[in-house]
């Protein structure tokens, strides 16, 4: 009713006793009503007069700035997903629907009960748990391998931009950094906030190219590459065997270490190749995270690697963020440890498999190519025809209540290498509308 102006700025609403007699609740389900509506900044409440709509024009509030719905740059993609400009889902979104990583309410009441005070050994037990249960990759890992510091430890989902010990940097001007092109987009603002010299490796069907890492490497000397094994983000491809091999052969030759970010290990099977398990963490820091999921505001995870590595990466979270949440790590431990995180996984794997199943037939019949998958993810990679832009077709798209994001935004200099794409989210990839939109878009450019 506040949206839609049946109550004006200023306007006093009726009292809690009159309001619950109108809706038929009692007093207290009333107030509480009202208690949430001042909290939200919708309503001010004055005492011994009652409550009244603040001065806001929501209708106006609620339109999104002009860089977010053209998803300029990394920050403006980033910003898309926590607002609310689409009538049919965001396409291009980088989490999944919220029904679907969101374990049922019991579930989440029980993980929620905090449990009393631990010592230090049982919260790196429950730590240990989280990595060995949250992960599919099979490596050994020590407790000094992933978490030496209880205060610094269970580093934040995003991979890490930068490290330093007292004699190396991994990212900094003079030194570059190796990367998935098209790749993860918000470790290209990170490495750019960083001041990384970024270069780009073509990414293929089965993981990064071979032939392009060796000619980039005889003019390049790099300490680090940043890749993304299984269920790639944006493509959706996956890492071969021979392709990690390769890699793993290539950073012994180069001198840099892998960075790897299995993002999705979760919901993939066991058996897939991952550089930390053929490496054993020598030469490889292995990332992992809840927030893809369980949900994208519970930012925690794990990294693993060489002790003398995560020594020196604790020392740093220390002096940054001191310590992550113990509430979210303990949530997170419960849900694992009572069989609840399992359940939901079951469940998230047989959507995403369904959706898989579902999305590139009907891109097929509109006459678009789709870069399959083997592995069922979050994303793929959807090709255009050389008579559509890019550009173009994200604000069109924009018009019409369907956020979409270029391609090109996927590169590590925003700079287009082949054809024009757009990354699409499988959840809201079968929507009709979404599809009638391109079906139009495509038919268009075609005249």
């Amino acid at each position: 009713m506040l949206r839609t102006g049946v109550y004006k700025g200023g306007e006093r609403l009726p009292s809690v006793r009159q309001a619950a007699e109108e809706h038929g609740v009692s007093k207290n389900t009333m107030a509480e009503a009202y208690d949430r509506l001042v909290a939200e900044g919708l309503l001010e409440a004055r005492v011994g007069s009652g409550y009244y709509v603040v001065y806001r024009d929501l209708a106006a509030s609620n339109a999104p700035q002009p860089h977010i719905a053209e998803a300029a740059d990394a920050v403006s993609l980033l910003a898309s997903n926590w607002t609310n400009i689409t009538r049919c889902g965001r396409a291009t979104a980088g989490h999944l629907r919220h029904g679907w990583k969101r374990p049922n309410s019991a579930s989440i009441s029980k993980a929620s009960r905090y449990p009393g005070r631990a010592t230090s050994i049982s919260v790196m037990a429950a730590r240990a748990a989280m990595l060995l249960c949250g992960s599919a990759c099979a490596f050994h890992c020590s407790i000094d391998r992933f978490q030496p510091n209880p205060t610094a430890c269970c580093s934040r989902t995003a991979p890490i931009t930068r490290w330093t010990s007292s004699s190396a940097t991994w990212s900094n001007p003079a030194t570059p950094s190796l990367s998935d092109d098209p790749g993860y987009y918000p470790l290209f603002g990170k490495l750019t906030l960083a001041k990384a010299n970024i270069v780009g490796i073509r990414r293929c069907a089965d993981g990064p190219d071979l032939e392009d890492l060796g000619v980039k490497l005889t003019t390049n000397r790099p300490k680090v590459f940043f890749t993304q094994s299984q269920a790639h983000n944006p493509t959706g491809s996956f890492l071969s065997p021979a392709i990690a091999f390769g890699l793993l052969q290539a950073a012994e030759r180069g001198g840099f270490r892998l960075v790897e970010d299995d993002a999705f290990a979760d919901i993939l099977p066991s058996t897939l190749p991952r550089l930390a398990a053929l490496d054993q963490l020598d030469r490889v820091l292995y990332v992992g995270t809840f927030s893809k999921t369980l949900s994208a505001s519970l930012r925690s995870g794990f990294v693993a690697g060489h002790p003398s590595i995560i020594s020196a990466l604790s020392d740093i979270k220390m002096v940054t963020t001191i310590a992550t949440s113990d509430f979210v790590e303990r949530f997170i431990f419960n849900l694992i440890q009572g069989g609840q995180y399992l359940r939901h996984l079951r469940r998230l794997r047989a959507r995403l498999e369904e959706a898989n199943q579902e999305f590139p037939g009907g891109i097929a019949a509109i006459g678009l190519s789709v870069r399959a998958s083997k592995v069922p993810g979050f994303y793929l990679w959807v090709e255009l025809p050389d008579s559509l832009d890019e550009l173009e077709l994200c604000r069109a798209a924009t018009a019409e209540g369907i956020f979409l994001a270029p391609g090109v935004a996927f590169r590590p200099h925003r700079l287009s290498a082949g054809r024009a794409a757009i990354r699409v989210n499988v959840a809201y990839g079968a929507d009709p509308r979404f599809l009638a939109f391109l079906k139009r878009a495509v038919a268009t450019s075609r005249g």
